[in-house]
């Protein structure tokens, strides 16, 4: 029996994946939040692919950790910067830092995210969800997309979730000053703008050889959200984790969208995982996309001198 549409995500969820054998030998790929879960396993996937492979991450230990046990696994060339994705000073000196010294950029993933069980602002004065699960990413994205134009063809990827369907996006109270705070609409909303943000720059960059596409991960067993109090970490690690799937399925996912020659043309899709799926409708208004792209170039403080408009 056929799931109703607003459904169909649990059974694409449990499908028989994609896989991609193309190789990235030579390609400049760029992933945030790669000392853990998801982009860790990414950037496994990537190096073991052949792609010099570029971390962007908060912890540089950390990084540095990754960046050994992926060299010495897979012999490719890594690279670190750190960035912490809460400050947009860091943002614009990571981007910054690419620009100086790739002359390519071949591939972007934007990973990095975070889940908060209580309200916090960054020292931008945006929620810390928002800000980094969006905000960042979208400024990253801009600042380096004059360059991934002319390294085309070039794609960029956002990890997004299916957790875009709780919403929770409201532009009148982005920082929850009106209501009262709760984790799983924040981090909603903050997937739910990023969405919108992908389907007017899939718009933007058509012809320019540069693909924009959203990848949920899959349900699995991450870091995520255990930055929050005890109650939370237990309930994640003694409940929540029993009904996860192991992180590999992510790494197999963002590697198809990465180097899939199939996805080559594709451009302004939500995967979830490697099959393509209608996001939750409130994810589709493209007024309202207009309107949180214009936003966000505020609370970005992008400037058109900075980026190519």
């Amino acid at each position: 029996m056929k799931l109703p549409e607003e459904l169909q995500f649990i059974a694409n969820a449990r499908s028989v994946q994609k896989t991609t054998v193309a190789r990235m030998d030579g390609r400049v790929c760029v992933i945030t939040g790669a000392t853990s879960g998801v982009g860790r396993e990414a950037a496994h996937w990537l190096a073991r692919g052949g792609a010099h492979t570029v971390l962007v991450c908060r912890n540089a230990e950390k990084a540095r950790a990754v960046q050994r046990e992926l060299q010495q696994a897979c012999g490719t060339r890594v690279d670190v910067i750190q960035a912490d994705f809460a400050r947009l000073a860091e943002v614009r000196r990571a981007a910054a830092t690419l620009l100086a010294e790739y002359p390519r950029i071949d591939v972007l993933i934007n990973n990095a995210g975070i889940h908060n069980t209580h309200r916090t602002l960054t020292e931008d004065g945006i929620e810390t969800v928002l800000a980094v699960n969006h905000v960042a990413s979208f400024l990253f994205t801009r600042l380096l997309l004059e360059r991934m134009i002319a390294s085309a063809p070039a794609r960029i990827i956002q990890v997004n979730s299916q957790g875009h369907r709780f919403g929770g996006l409201d532009l009148a109270d982005l920082n929850w000053e009106r209501r009262r705070y709760r984790g799983l609409q924040a981090y909603g909303a903050s997937k739910v703008a990023q969405l919108l943000t992908v389907w007017e720059l899939a718009d933007r960059l058509r012809g320019s050889g540069v693909t924009v596409n959203a990848v949920h991960p899959g349900e699995v067993k991450t870091n995520i959200g255990m930055n929050n109090d005890l109650l939370y970490r237990l309930y994640n690690r003694y409940f929540i984790r029993w009904f996860l799937r192991d992180v590999a399925i992510s790494g197999n996912a963002l590697y198809y969208a990465a180097a899939a020659p199939e996805l080559a043309q594709t451009s302004g899709v939500f995967f979830n995982l490697t099959i393509p799926e209608k996001p939750a409708r409130h994810a589709l208004d493209r007024e309202l996309g207009k309107r949180v792209w214009s936003i966000s170039e505020k609370l970005a403080g992008i400037s058109s001198s900075e980026v190519d408009g």
